[in-house]
Formats: structure tokens, sequence, C-alpha cells
């Protein structure tokens, strides 16, 4: 077997968010291919980043009132963390914000550069005037200019599902500062892409992706290629571009440079040769696993940038489906928007890894994690199906054969079978068609129950004369559980290693052509245990974006309002210190992890303010957007768990959903002096 060198990445993951059932769906598709690949003897390594840039890193980070670069490091933090208690084992973790990508993304812009592949050009934006920014399609609502509906996105419709330019949408507003948008021209840099469509067009007929994806890529050429903007403006989180003073790469240039920064990284650490993998003539392998909601910027921008910078294309894009739970999308209402941590807390991370092997396969097909096929599937598959081979059988190798396995091979045709069976489950892994390995290593543990079940070792073992006959039944038994193990370690990492312990081996692929006899084994101890289906409902109710209020803390409120006495009496000139505003609520919305709070952008008329109020109960954020209140705006700013609240909000009320905003009157406009 000619040993391959691979390399195999997994979309990197945003920065300003947890890891959820929706991420680890790709990274343990990209895990288990590698740890096969690895078992197999070949040199595969798996890296991955966290994608740091944008203006949401920056504006999220601005509303916690922290830097962007503390935000990220402390969600890659997280991120590893979940990867790694999910069994996810990249060779290295890197960030797109790192000096190997800011290197990588100036090497990569300047040659494209020097071949003539950047063009500039100037183009008119929408602009925040009271942010002082250029605005992003996201941060960009307004009405659609096809079907008139309001509070639509800045490049397309929810409701009609078209798309147009930011400046096409009718009464635009900044998200932002709620400030409407004007007109700015700006001299942007981008990419020609439609330099390289022949060779993308071969590209993508080649066999590098799918051919349902290649025939849905068709469209971008029949409408024709446009050239890819990759510049932004000041403010903006990223890497400044060479020699152009407050001009930044597009996010999107430098993110999938992050899969050479972090293996570079790597490379550095373990004495790897990175252009042998790199290199525009390299031999090596290179794969990456993508949704299928960025297979343009992987499978048209991503290699047109590689061939146009001297380095080498990819050798194949695996994209995927969705994940649905229960057949919907992931909903925070319904609780079945399920972050990593979250579903840590109360069910086995191997759970997940088996379920989705059992749905995985190599189309782009969404595929659906239904919690009453989960447990059934874990508990028949696992529990009662390969745990069961080896608890049937290791207690009587244990107590009655001191611990060793016998030096016969009591029905030489089925472990042949078992082991036969490697080629065509290895070519499932390779193929990436993990749901039918999966068939058909269940199909071989059915065989194994059935083989037991006939034998019957705990009637046998009372007979003195069948005492050899049970110990090869049982020491058969144990060799047929290996061998499932060693193909289902890729999938389930930690109980093969509870497997190796019991058996007092180390597994890799070749393992499942040998057998153990006269082999001393250890005390078997419990690998899985079943499914609880109360621990799922546990983790639907932990994941409900809105938990019930409780009435007993609203008539704990009441009773200490009721008993609270009136504050010491001020004086006139102390009341007039305070300075109470008119202000319009230009945006609303939840604060992760805070239970009372709302945070809200208040408009004083050419002056934004950002504010913590404890409403959070009695509002939901987009019934008070567009709303006039009364702030009092010259109370010290005061730095909060969450950010940098910059005022109060006036309220009254006895507390839980009876909490009233104060509203002016008629003719109120924002920043009037309140008298």
């Amino acid at each position: 077997m000619t040993k391959r060198k691979i390399l195999v990445t997994s979309a990197l993951p945003y920065a300003n968010g947890s890891i959820h059932l929706g991420h680890l769906f790709e990274h343990i598709q990209t895990d288990i291919w590698a740890r096969f690949q690895r078992s197999m003897g070949h040199e595969c390594y798996s890296v991955c980043a966290d994608d740091a840039h944008g203006t949401p890193i920056m504006l999220k980070a601005q509303e916690l009132g922290i830097t962007p670069e503390e935000m990220v490091a402390k969600t890659a933090k997280e991120h590893l963390e979940d990867f790694v208690d999910f069994g996810v084992e990249y060779d290295h973790y890197h960030s797109t914000h790192s000096e190997e990508n800011r290197e990588f993304s100036s090497l990569i812009y300047n040659r494209l550069n020097d071949a003539g592949h950047i063009k500039k050009r100037t183009i008119s934006q929408l602009y925040d005037p009271e942010k002082c920014m250029f605005l992003p399609d996201r941060f960009i609502k307004g009405t659609c200019p096809k079907c008139k509906a309001e509070d639509q996105n800045g490049d397309s419709c929810d409701v009609c599902s078209a798309t147009y330019a930011t400046t096409e949408v009718i009464n635009p507003r900044s998200v932002v500062s709620g400030a409407t948008p004007v007109l700015k021209d700006s001299e942007h840099f981008f990419f020609d892409l439609p330099a390289f469509e022949d060779m993308l067009k071969a590209y993508l007929r080649s066999g590098s992706v799918q051919t349902e994806v290649a025939n849905k890529l068709e469209e971008w050429f029949e409408s024709g290629l446009k050239q890819w903007d990759i510049s932004r403006d000041a403010p903006y989180f990223g890497f400044e571009i060479p020699n152009q003073p407050g001009k930044f790469f597009y996010v999107w240039l430098d993110a999938p440079i992050g899969y050479m920064a972090s293996f570079k990284f790597m490379c550095e650490e373990k004495g790897v040769d990175f252009n042998e993998f790199w290199k525009a003539d390299s031999s090596a392998e290179l794969y990456h696993n993508i949704g299928k909601d960025i297979t343009y910027f992987h499978c048209l921008f991503w290699p047109a940038m590689l061939e146009g910078a001297g380095f080498r294309k990819p050798t194949n894009v695996f994209v995927h489906g969705f994940v649905t739970v229960n057949g919907a999308k992931m909903s925070k209402s319904k609780g079945t928007f399920i972050k990593a941590r979250t579903y840590l807390d109360h069910l086995n991370p191997e759970y997940l890894r088996y379920y989705y092997a059992a749905k995985l396969n190599n189309t782009v097909v969404d595929v659906d994690l239904n919690f009453e096929d989960f447990t059934s599937r874990v508990n028949s598959d696992l529990v009662g199906k390969v745990v069961n081979i080896a608890s049937r059988c290791a207690s009587f190798i244990t107590k009655k054969f001191d611990g060793k396995l016998s030096t016969n091979v009591t029905n030489q045709a089925l472990a042949d079978e078992f082991m036969a069976a490697a080629p065509s489950i290895a070519e499932c892994y390779e193929n990436r068609e993990f749901s039918r390995a999966v068939r058909q290593i269940m199909a071989l543990a059915d065989k194994a129950n059935v083989y037991i079940d006939a034998e019957a070792p705990w009637v046998t073992i009372k007979d003195a004369d069948k005492q050899v006959s049970t110990h090869e039944t049982c020491s058969l038994g144990i060799n047929l559980f290996r061998i499932l193990m060693v193909y289902l370690q890729p999938i389930l990492p930690v109980m093969a290693k509870g497997a190796e312990e019991f058996l007092n081996d180390t597994f890799n692929w070749q393992s499942a052509q040998t057998l153990l006899t006269d082999h001393k084994v250890n005390k078997f101890k419990a690998l899985m245990r079943r499914v609880e289906p109360a621990k799922i409902e546990q983790v639907v109710e932990a994941s409900k974006e809105n938990l019930k209020v409780v009435e007993e803390v609203k008539a704990d409120e009441q009773s200490e309002l009721e008993k609270e006495p009136l504050a010491p009496e001020i004086s006139f000139d102390d009341f007039a210190k305070i300075d109470l505003r008119v202000v319009r609520i230009a945006k609303a919305e939840h604060v992760d992890g805070a239970k009372k709070l709302l945070r809200l952008e208040l408009d004083l008329g050419g002056e934004q303010r950002q504010v913590f109020a404890g409403i959070k109960s009695a509002y939901n954020p987009e019934d008070l957007e567009g709303k006039m209140t009364v702030m009092v705006a010259n109370l010290a700013p005061r730095k909060m768990k969450f950010g940098m609240s910059e005022g109060m909000v006036l309220a009254a009320g006895p507390g839980g959903k009876d909490i009233f905003v104060l509203t002016p009157g008629e003719g109120a406009v924002p920043g009037m002096r309140v008298m």
C-alpha cells in the first residue's frame, strides 16, 4: 500500500458565537475521515481555525465593551474546548487573526496584483453618517423594492425571495445606529475572477466537487462571472491591504487562507514540509469539508486565488447539507438550537458522533436529527448489539478461564467473514459513505449475536463436559467484538479506547485481520450506557431561548416594593442636575447570558448611546424599536459584564411583566429636554 500525504480541513467557525450541533455535523465528519486515514497508516493531518475578522466581530466586541482581540481569543478557547470534548482531534486549531495569516494574505494579494489580477475602481455604497462607517448588506434594513415588504435585509427579501443591491432598498436604515444611510464613494479593490473562467470550468468538471455542486455552480457562468470586491474601508477588524492605508482585506479573502496559516503553524511545530502540501505541483492531497451555503467561495473564488498566486488547488471540496432537528430548522424557541456545551452537560458526545455517522453520506442532502430515532438507534445498535457481544462473553472468560482467550478458533468461517468485510467498509469510509459503513458493521454485529444465541454459553458453562467449547465460543465472541471495534474506531474513539484497555491491545485498521488467541484480557467494564430520554428533554429545556417567568419571583418583587420606604429627600438643586432627554429606541436586542437585560441603542438626535435595561421580562425587543422614551442622559457610564451602559431609561411598575417604559407625549423628538 502506498502511503499517502493528506491534509483535510473543516470550514472555519465564525468567532462571534458558540459552537452548535450544526457546526458539529461537519467537524465530526472531518474527524471520522481523518481518523480512518490515520488508522490506514497514511500521513494525514487535519487543521482548522476560527474565522475572526469582519464588521460583526468589531461591533460585537464594542457591544461587550472589550477589544476584538480579546473577544476572538476568548471565543477560540471556547470553540476548541467544545471540539476536544466531542473527540474532534485537530492537529492544530488556529485563528485567522494571526501573523501566519497576515503573511499569507499579503503574499497572495501581492502575487495576484503583480500578475495583473487586482483591479481598482470607485463604487458608491451606503454609509452610516452617525457611526462613520460603510454598511455591509446585513447591516441594512428597509422595504423590499420588489414586493414592498417592510423590515427586509439589505440584499434579499425573506417574503418574496428577491435579491437586489443595497442601493435599491426603499427607506433604508442602518441596523447599527438606526440612522438613514447616505451614498458615499470609495475606491475598492477587485479580484479579476472572470480571468479564470476556463480554468474553473475545467476544475469543476474534473471530479473535484460533487456533480450536483458543479451543476449548481454552472449558474454563475451562465450569468457571467463578476470581479470580486476584496476590500473594505476603515473602521474594520482585519488585515490592512499592503501599501493601502485605511483599506482592509474583506473577511472572505483571508478566511480560506486561514487553512494555510493553521497548517503552517503546525508544520513549524512538527517539522513538516509546508511546501510539499501547498506547492503548485504537489502530489499531496488537499480536502475541504464545507456546508452548501459557502460553496461559491470555496469552489470558485478560492481555487482561482490559489491558481493566480501559484499555489495548488484543492484535490476535492466535500460539500454537505444542513442539519435539521425533528424535521425542522433549528429553533431557539423550541429548544432545538442546541449549543455543543449544552449537549455535553447532559449527554455522551459519542452518541452524537455515532448518530451523525449513521446518517452521513457523500451527497448534499440535509440530515435530520430526530431525537426519538437518536435514542432508538444508539440504544439498539451500540448498547443492544455491539457492547452486548462483549458483555455476554467477558464475564465467563474472567471468572471461569482466568481472563485468557482460548488458543483455538471454533468457527473460522465466521471469523473470516468478519475479517473479509474490511475492504468494503474501508471503501465506504474513504468515499465518506459513513452510513453504509455503519450498516455493514451492524449487520456483522447481528451475526455475532445470532452465533452467541445459538451457542448459549450461559447454558453450556453449567455442563462440565462443555467447558472447552464454552471457552472457545466466548473467545470467538470477544474476537468478533474486537473486529467490530476496529471498524468503529474512527467514529467512536473513546469507546474504542475502552475496548483496547479491556482487550489489552491497540488498534489500527490491520488489526481486523488478526485474532487474539491464548491472550490475556482485563476485567470488562461497561463501554456505553443507554440514552435516557429524560436527558434529551433536559437538553431541549436548557436550550429554549424564552424561559418561563416564575410567578413567585414577581410576587416577591411586589412584596419588596410594598415594604420599601421612600428614599431620603433631595434638594431642588440636586434634582436639577438630572438631565432627562427624549430618545428614540433605534435598536433593541437580547443580551446573551443575561436573564433580565435588553441592550438598547438610543438616538438622542445626532448622538447614539448604548444602555442596558432590566426590562426583558416585559418587552420583546422588536416591539420597542422605533418607540420614543425618556432617559437620564447625564448619568455616568457604567461598565457592566456585557458592555458599557451609557445612561438609564425610565420605567415604572411592580416588576416581572408589569414594567412600563415611560413614553413622552405627542410632538416629542429625539434630544428634546424633559422639563
